[in-house]
């Protein structure tokens, strides 16, 4: 009888510790959550096997803990410490903001299949191709600025 006490209460705080971190602490669903969950599920079933009273008090008081240590740690922010509180103070400026205008010229910084990245005036700018693919280094002229999209055309293939 002992015995069987010790290993109910063994799987219920495993259970209880198990589910407890996959909440606060893992992300999406992991082996901790799964194991928590099964050994939930065995040591409530475990309990039933030795007896209906031990099988109830073991729900009960595992359902009593699971909760009170649940609101014990949404309460105090017990994972604060351990959170990631990051903000991004920096935005997208356009294209038009950096002072980019059309009919400048450039060099490409990466291949343009069609959109690399490119340099204009030491700005360096997402650039979308107007024909076809653009090879690295070729120089470069902006044909158009359409909200974020600069869309260059190779220097050569223009007719003045």
């Amino acid at each position: 009888m002992t015995l069987d006490i010790i290993i109910i209460v063994f799987l219920m705080v495993s259970a209880i510790t198990l589910m407890l971190l996959e909440i606060f602490l893992l992300p999406g669903i992991t082996l901790a959550g799964i194991a928590g969950a099964l050994f939930a599920i065995g040591g409530v079933a475990y309990a039933y096997t030795v007896s209906i009273a031990i099988g109830n008090i073991t729900l009960v008081s595992s359902l009593l803990v699971f909760g009170g240590l649940f609101f014990m740690m949404l309460r105090k922010n017990a994972f604060n410490r351990v959170a990631l509180k990051t903000d991004i103070e920096s935005k997208v400026s356009s294209p038009r903001e950096t002072g980019l205008k059309v009919g400048d010229e450039g060099i490409a910084l990466s291949r343009l299949a069609p959109i690399g990245k490119a340099k204009f005036h030491g700005i360096t700018v997402e650039a979308k191709s107007l024909n076809d693919f653009i090879d690295e280094e070729t120089p470069l002229v902006i044909v158009s600025i359409e909200g974020y999209n600069v869309i260059v055309d190779k220097i050569m293939n223009l007719n003045y």
